[in-house]
């Protein structure tokens, strides 16, 4: 099992019952998650959310004037939220208020880092914005069904998530309509610099080939009066100073930064990133080795899965994702990973782990807000349809059929899966999963693209044969 870090505050004697309960609920939570003999069914999990609210209900009772406390309970009650709303996303209850805690302890994760980081894109900044507000309909829609202890837990970290995103916004605010593109395509070079001194063999030439990109964007800033910014010292230097420069922004957003000294700095940052990783080819300072190696793994099991998450995803599998990176994270002290002795990593390496944590927070992310609000259960079904529809809408946009008899394969897989359903219901033995309105849109949404196909080529068929019966009476005449 994989904890979250241990907060080591004396544990209240009174406490103990309700440790010892979450402790039996983050258990149960574990086997349901690992065991693959079956799927995850619905009412185990609203069980085992019953009983943690149960348990959050006699905390308040005992902490009243203990709010802000934090001790073992807090992190294990914390386990235990994570893994509820990962399951809630397994069962196809997406858009249930209790889905919601993972997605924002992530997006808050992910905030943290950007800010951290000092760069981000509008882009970045949009997605996190739709992600908060459909958070917040959900705990809105669940006020009559869920705890309003749970509720407001939900909607103070949505809050604390609010005000971070609102701080990065103000930075880009004087980001116009034309320097934005740019400014974007910045952002995603200096990533993509990042990205390439993680690989094995460091791509020289891919660098080389983003220097040139940064020496043609340079040139048109030029005409707009972005020059480069001028510092002295050594690379690692210079490019704390653009990162403090560009951090303070943020720490101090009023008023927001101008477009052009923001870009300058960035422009700046990406040129000195560049000069730093050559000289580095892709070695890290062999006292962080350790911590490298383990976030490349996570970051590239997270790929794969992002790669196959259709077919092969179940939700509670981030948890284990996400203990792990918490754990690294929450042992940075002052934001700096420290070797054995305590002493902070240099700038190259401090910035690369930096990036593999928020990348793997970000894969997570996207993972979350990407899960189909449909049942395990019924994800085989939902899948294959998923691929029949976009077969039959790339059949549409390549120009249709010629014969209604090309449909026939279509058409019978289609009605293999629809005799399926019993009383209009999918069912799994005698359970109805959830994620049935999904499953039968999804269905109708085929048949309907099918018919049209079917129309249109009968149709097609005639023309061509009055065509062919015309030409024949000119022919005879």
């Amino acid at each position: 099992m994989t904890d979250s870090p241990a907060v080591r505050i004396p544990l209240d004697p009174r406490e103990q019952p309700i440790l010892d309960k979450l402790l039996s609920i983050r258990t149960d939570l574990e086997l349901l998650k690992g065991d693959r003999s079956t799927y995850v069914k619905s009412e185990d999990v609203v069980a085992l959310y019953n009983q943690l609210i149960e348990q959050v209900a006699v905390l308040n009772e005992l902490r009243t004037n203990r709010r802000n406390e934090q001790n073992r309970v807090d992190t294990v009650l914390d386990d235990c939220f994570q893994l509820i709303s990962l399951s809630f996303l397994t069962i196809g209850k997406n858009h249930e208020a209790p889905a919601v805690y993972s997605a924002i302890s992530t997006i808050k994760r992910l905030l943290e880092h950007l800010k951290e980081a000092a760069f981000f894109s509008p882009k970045d900044l949009e997605s996190i914005s739709t992600s908060l507000q459909k958070s917040r309909d959900y705990c809105e829609r669940g006020r009559e069904s869920y705890s309003p202890n749970f509720l407001t837990l939900l909607e103070a970290r949505i809050q604390v998530c609010q005000d971070i995103l609102s701080e990065l916004e103000l930075s880009l605010s004087h980001l116009t309509p034309e320097l934005r593109p740019k400014y974007d395509k910045l952002v995603s070079i200096l990533r993509s610099l990042s990205a390439c001194n993680t690989r094995s063999k460091f791509p020289t030439a891919e660098v080389e080939d983003f220097r040139q990109q940064l020496v043609e964007l340079q040139e048109s800033f030029a005409a707009e009066g972005v020059v480069l910014l001028e510092t002295e010292g050594t690379i690692d230097e210079q490019l704390a100073e653009m990162a403090r420069k560009l951090k303070l922004s943020l720490e101090h957003p009023e008023p927001a930064p101008d477009a052009k000294n923001l870009i300058a700095t960035l422009l700046s940052r990406c040129f000195l990133w560049i000069e730093l990783i050559k000289q580095k080819q892709g070695k890290i300072d062999e006292r962080f080795q350790e911590t490298y190696d383990k976030l490349l793994e996570i970051r590239n099991k997270l790929e794969k899965l992002s790669l196959t998450q259709a077919w092969s995803l179940r939700e509670t599998d981030l948890y284990s994702y996400q203990r792990q990176l918490d754990r690294i994270d929450e042992a940075r002290v002052n934001g700096n990973f420290l070797d054995a002795s305590n002493v902070p990593a240099d700038l190259h390496a401090q910035r690369t782990l930096l990036y593999l944590l928020r990348k793997s927070y970000a894969i997570i992310y996207h993972l979350i807000i990407s899960s189909e609000p449909v049942s395990e259960a019924l994800l085989p079904i939902y899948n294959q349809l998923n691929t029949l529809k976009r077969c039959l809408v790339e059949v549409k946009k390549s120009g249709g059929i010629d014969s209604p008899r090309e449909l026939y394969p279509y058409s019978m897989k289609l009605n293999s899966i629809d005799n399926m359903r019993v009383d209009g219901k999918f069912m799994v033995g005698s359970d109805i999963p959830d994620g049935q309105g999904s499953v039968t849109q999804l269905l109708e949404d085929c048949f309907e693209l099918l018919y049209e196909l079917r129309t249109e080529a009968e149709e097609n068929q005639s023309d061509s044969e009055d065509d062919l019966v015309a030409k024949t009476e000119v022919a005879a005449t």
